[in-house]
């Protein structure tokens, strides 16, 4: 599924090219990269085959919408499909949300009813994707700031039947369970709990803002006291996995965000310690 290395890797943004280009490059495991950010190719495209040389790359998406009730943009899925041609990453992932309705693309991602006719059109596209690019990918929680009265079944209980019946993984955003934990009074470690043990392939981590009494999924922070713990529960119970530190508004010098990554680095190391080996984390390379 992910030939990412079981690591901390960070988010690849325009502001530190020249820092991962540079002749003493800094070394960090891996680096995720937004993909509808070199769609179209051009000088974007180029840096980031250039930086590809040095660095395993993991392709993130933000605007495919699998949760659209339109059906996936084809244009959408045709950029990525050669994107991932080009790039060769070592992982796909995407949000499970919605961004489109009647030919207009809403520049959000947006939460939806989980219900079995939701299911079973995020089952469709998840499955159009993954035959378009010859691979499973990943899908990643959301955060939300409403909960909607129609909803049979819970966020992650969504997750596992989609795991089921398409072979697609978690992308498990720690910070994201947090977020809705405070917002919409979801608990963070049932979450984590209903989850199927050895389907999530990834985790992120992030820091948030807090607007009155809400808090935004900003990734404009550190990552918070409680967002770490989470991350140490979720290793328990889920292995030791390839994480990502993100941090894409208000974003620091390279330093400030290596030093986040560090931290974490240290927690994943010192938990993995007290966890077997497992065959999945022997076969993509332990650099623990």
């Amino acid at each position: 599924m992910t030939q990412l290395p079981i690591a901390v890797g960070v988010g690849l943004r325009g502001t530190h090219y020249r820092d991962f280009l540079a002749d003493q490059a800094p070394a960090v495991p891996w680096l995720e990269a937004h993909s509808e950010n070199y769609f179209g190719g051009g000088a974007a495209l180029h840096t980031l085959m250039r930086i590809r040389e040095r660095y395993p790359i993991s392709l993130h998406g933000v605007g495919m919408g699998l949760a659209s009730a339109d059906g996936l943009d084809a244009a959408h899925l045709r950029e990525l499909q050669q994107l991932v041609a080009t790039v060769q990453p070592a992982a796909v992932s995407e949000h499970l949300s919605w961004n489109r309705s009647g030919g207009q693309v809403i520049n959000d991602l947006l939460p939806f009813p989980y219900t079995a006719e939701a299911l079973d059109l995020v089952v469709r596209n998840v499955d159009q994707v993954q035959q378009a690019l010859g691979r499973a990918i990943a899908v990643e929680n959301l955060s939300s700031y409403v909960r909607f009265r129609q909803t049979a079944m819970s966020e992650a209980e969504f997750l596992a039947a989609l795991v089921e019946r398409t072979g697609c993984k978690i992308l498990l955003d720690v910070n994201n369970i947090y977020v809705n934990q405070v917002n919409l009074g979801i608990d963070a470690r049932h979450f984590m709990q209903t989850l199927p043990v050895g389907q999530v392939a990834e985790i992120h981590l992030a820091g948030f803002s807090t607007l009155e009494d809400c808090l935004v999924d900003s990734h404009s922070q550190p990552v918070c006291a409680e967002v770490w713990l989470l991350y140490v529960e979720a290793l328990q119970r889920f292995g030791a996995l390839p994480t990502l530190l993100e941090w894409d508004i208000d974003i620091p010098p390279l330093t400030v965000l290596l030093q986040e990554a560090d931290k974490a680095q240290q927690i994943l190391q010192q938990t993995a310690a007290f966890l077997p080996k497992n065959r999945e984390q022997k076969e993509h390379g332990d650099v623990l």
